[in-house]
């Protein structure tokens, strides 16, 4: 017997046993609730998430209020120096809001101006990595729109978690360290007390970053960019020879956005438009569906090659193509026409391509949080400072650092991407949603570029292989950095068989731990709108939790 047929008989008999009592296919049970939800990648987050829905909050509320202490308690992820992206489904009317409350570039950040210092690559760490932080901003939009109970009421489980402290979790422990918090003194002083580096179970206080807080409640979005903190930021920026500007903080305003989307199995699946990635997994999904899904399984070396495969095309469009729209014409309609997909698709042989170039269309660190409220209203939320750190330059005083989000751009000035004054750059964080039938999902997987590639395999594991939210979200997963070359990392937990078969294909195989957080780390949210049952997941790759409302 050929091992191609073995493995095929394995498979279906492995299918056809049901599990015996006791046995598991997942690591953690899907949550379960006819009250609202919250999951993010930190328990304490997900807590007073929780909190907020138990004293009448809507699902924004609770997700500005578990972003909050997200901040806190993940400071090399996400906080108030960094942007924000939403998808919002309103259940009282069906309709899917999104929010494009990503920064844009300082008006005097130009490539004339750092030609003038030198600088010929975009900064990726530094004051002029620099751009306007989105996230307060998109928060008081939300919250305007969206929210039920006052401002202020929001803030108060982030300040004390600030204020007196918490203990460091095993995995956030584990980016603690970080050259960009070398870049100024002010870093090492807030995230390195005594000049070392936290340990799990540690207390860290951040008693700046409290009194930061206690502003933003008391004065509301104004003060992040007109008033005292605003000042603070500017005097950062001024001191390290930075190019923002008064006006660049102020005049600064998120964006209402239509979201794009394809189908997929019957699966209507959403992301926001560019200048975010969201549209990378959308092609990728459109190019996967050219082919049935294996019959050997999600982990199968047939299944994974054309994963890989429609990754790297997917890609390869979206690094060539993918800018801000006010800026540059983008071909959002060519690059996910299914015709288009279709003959992309046949480029994908029995053979890795190592060498994908981007097509022509017809016509990043980060914190993902889901909530799903009593109303089964739902709140896909992304928050990210980019890499780990951010830009490292962290205001006196203020206990937070600032986003590098500048590093997303390009000096080409042939490219859509290239710096321009008020521009905002190719972005990686991209919160997704996707629906059939009674059901409406809120999910999000972090990691750079690794995002997209993710909600693919996610809407993958549901649509065609039948997981719950929970197995969708912990199966093993792929990964790699752009669509350039063959390498790819791997979890362990993928057969050997299958990496065996890959690697014979020309991959180049880094297999990874079996829960590595180099794959992302996601949560998601259900909502049945028949039954009225909600349900959540939380990733094994973080510290996170999914808690009902209690």
């Amino acid at each position: 017997m050929n091992r191609s047929v073995r493995l095929s008989l394995i498979a279906m008999l492995s299918a056809a046993l049901p599990l015996a009592a006791g046995d598991r296919a997942q690591s953690r049970s899907v949550v379960y609730s006819q009250q609202g939800i919250v999951a993010t990648s930190h328990v304490l987050a997900s807590q007073a998430g929780a909190q907020v829905l138990a004293r009448g909050g809507s699902a924004v509320d609770a997700a500005i209020a578990a972003n909050a202490a997200l901040g806190v308690v993940e400071p090399m992820m996400c906080g108030i120096g960094g942007d924000l992206f939403v998808l919002y489904w309103e259940a009282s009317t069906g309709k899917l809001y999104g929010l494009n409350s990503s920064g844009w570039a300082p008006k005097g950040l130009t490539p004339q101006f750092l030609a003038a210092q030198n600088i010929k690559t975009m900064p990726v760490a530094g004051i002029h990595a620099v751009t306007v932080p989105g996230a307060v901003e998109g928060w008081s939009k939300m919250h305007a729109r969206f929210g039920k109970l006052p401002w202020k009421d929001l803030f108060p489980a982030a300040i004390r978690l600030a204020a007196d402290g918490h203990p460091v979790h095993e995995i956030i422990e584990s980016y603690w360290s970080d050259t960009r918090l070398k870049v100024t003194p002010e870093a090492q002083r807030v995230f390195m007390p005594g000049g070392r580096n936290l340990q799990p179970g540690e207390i860290f206080r951040n008693p700046d970053l409290a009194s930061t807080l206690r502003i933003l409640a008391d004065q509301g979005r104004d003060a992040f960019y007109k008033g005292a903190i605003a000042e603070k930021i500017l005097m950062a920026s001024k001191k390290l020879g930075g190019a923002m500007s008064p006006e660049d903080l102020a005049e600064f305003s998120a964006e209402w956005v239509e979201p794009v989307s394809t189908t997929y199995r019957g699966w209507k699946v959403y992301e926001l438009p560019p200048n975010g990635q969201g549209m990378a997994a959308l092609i990728m999904l459109n190019i996967m569906e050219q082919f049935r899904a294996s019959q050997l399984g999600p982990h199968s070396e047939e299944e994974l090659h054309k994963k890989i495969e429609a990754m790297k095309l997917s890609y390869s469009d979206v690094m060539a193509y993918n800018a801000d729209p006010r800026f540059a014409k983008i071909p959002v309609a060519g690059l996910l026409d299914k015709q288009y997909a279709a003959a992309r698709a046949k480029l994908i042989q029995a053979k890795a391509n190592c060498d994908v170039k981007a097509g022509r269309p017809f016509g990043s660190d980060t914190t993902y949080l889901a909530v799903v409220d009593k109303d089964g209203n739902i709140a896909s939320w992304i928050q990210s400072i980019y890499h780990a750190w951010g830009s490292g330059v962290v205001p006196e005083g203020l206990g937070f650092p600032l986003q590098n989000r500048g590093g997303g751009f390009v000096l080409d000035p042939r490219h859509p991407n290239v710096l321009a004054p008020r521009k905002r750059p190719f972005h990686t964080i991209i919160p997704a949603f996707m629906e059939k039938g009674d059901l409406r999902v809120g999910f999000g997987i972090m990691g750079g570029a690794n995002q997209p590639l993710a909600h693919a395999q996610f809407v993958s594991n549901v649509a065609d292989y039948g997981m719950n939210v929970q197995m969708a979200l912990e199966s093993p997963r792929f990964t790699k950095s752009g669509p350039a070359g063959c390498d790819v990392q791997i979890e362990s937990r993928v057969p050997l068989e299958s990496l065996q078969e890959l690697s014979a294909k020309g991959h180049k195989i880094d297999i990874r731990g079996p829960y590595s957080s180099n794959m992302g780390r996601g949560a998601a949210v259900v909502y049945d709108t028949k039954t009225k049952v909600k349900q959540a997941a939380a990733d094994p790759r973080s510290d996170g939790a999914a808690i009902p409302e209690p």
